[in-house]
């Protein structure tokens, strides 16, 4: 008998704290050291003094970020010097060892949404920790850790770097709330490719979708974040995928990464693919695309399956075939990024190896335009990390 596996992955690594919500195990290991006896204050403030000791004598240099000035192409990305941040009460100070690209970058560079100028760009970091602000306890100076880039705020999550300053620098002042350690069978690479893109692909299978092992879904465009994000949590929690992708290339790489199906969207019929492979099409439509693929997307999925939206990268406003809604009585679900406990989820796995991480390239802090550039053109197959210093 299958299984909602939301409930089962959360139903096997229970665990609860006084006053916190319970979560997986790893979620309270991760959470150790948060609610301490104030006695422990007297290790946490040598700890902020040598951390003010390392920020004030040792950096020498400046400071280096990107910036961005005003809207537009990869003219406005600049590598610049920025003031040194200084973390406030409750913040952590992190000096960045990597960060990753996600199309909200370029999305924010082009002004969609227009962020507060000079505005620097980067959702995802990790680092090690340099300063505690006051009142931080629970991080040791110079522990490795990784950003949560959602921001909670009631019923709305926003972004790290989307309406505030973002990682793609090499200091950050953040909230203490959204630093974790980072697990020592993760480089700082892996650290910063898989927070933004993992966590809103387990909200959208896990918490909205409530996928089943053994059900199909479909994943438009293998190669970007949030599509080999759902594909590595597909196979992580036995959800059998079809893959599309205009690359025969990415295919064949999907194939050997564990891809059940894999159809050429531009020159295969994706729809008589998914009905050969499932008979009566498949549970779950993972739609990051919008105008390109809606109607197929509807035509794919099977009476009293799950459509499950977080973008829509070629146009918002398709066709919408309100017929087939009625007619198959689909549930059509918007999802964006996701929570802490979306967040912790999905750690459990990649921590664990169940969800492996796919760095497609590294480049330098300094050679920015060059990652915008390789992102834009969707050549890359896996996330683009930066390297920092740069």
């Amino acid at each position: 008998m299958t299984r909602d596996l939301g409930a089962r992955h959360r139903e096997a690594h229970v665990g609860k704290q006084p006053g916190l919500t319970p979560l997986a195990d790893v979620s309270l290991r991760l959470l150790v050291g948060r609610h301490r006896s104030r006695a422990d204050r007297v290790e946490a403030d040598l700890q902020r003094k040598r951390g003010k000791s390392i920020a004030s004598h040792e950096r020498m240099m400046p400071v280096k970020a990107v910036r961005i000035h005003e809207d537009g192409g990869l003219d406005v990305l600049r590598y610049e010097d920025v003031p040194d941040p200084s973390p406030g009460p409750g913040e952590v100070l992190i000096e960045l060892r990597a960060a990753s690209l996600n199309h909200l970058d370029v999305w924010v560079r082009q002004g969609l949404p227009s962020a507060p100028k000079p505005h620097i760009l980067g959702a995802d970091g990790a680092g090690v920790v340099a300063v505690l602000g006051e009142g931080v306890d629970g991080f040791s100076i110079g522990e490795r850790v990784v950003i949560n880039p959602g921001l909670e705020h009631g019923p709305i999550i926003s972004v790290v770097g989307e309406h505030a300053d973002g990682t793609h620098c090499e200091q950050i002042a953040i909230a203490a709330e959204q630093v974790f350690p980072l697990d020592e069978r993760l480089s700082f690479e892996e650290g910063a490719a898989f927070p933004l893109v993992y966590e809103t692909a387990y909200r959208m299978l896990v918490t909205r979708a409530r996928v089943v092992e053994e059900e199909w879904a479909l994943i438009w465009g293998i190669g970007g974040g949030v599509a080999t994000a759902a594909f590595e949590i597909c196979r992580a929690l036995g959800v059998r995928t079809i893959v599309t992708s205009g690359s025969d290339w990415k295919l064949e790489q999907a194939r050997g990464w564990g891809a059940e199906i894999t159809v050429n969207h531009a020159a295969g019929d994706v729809v008589a693919a998914v009905k050969e492979a499932t008979g009566k099409g498949v549970h779950v439509v993972i739609e990051t695309v919008g105008e390109a693929t809606w109607a197929r997307s509807l035509a794919a999925v099977r009476p009293q399956g799950r459509v499950v939206v977080c973008g829509a990268t070629s146009g918002p406003n398709p066709p919408a075939q309100l017929h087939r809604f009625w007619w198959k009585q689909l549930d059509v679900l918007g999802s964006t990024m996701g929570t802490r406990e979306d967040f912790l989820g999905v750690y459990d796995l990649v921590r664990d190896g169940r969800a492996r991480v796919h760095i497609d390239r590294v480049f330098p802090l300094s050679e920015i335009r060059a990652a915008h550039e390789r992102l834009e053109a969707g050549e890359q197959l896996g996330k683009i990390v930066l390297s920092i210093p740069g």
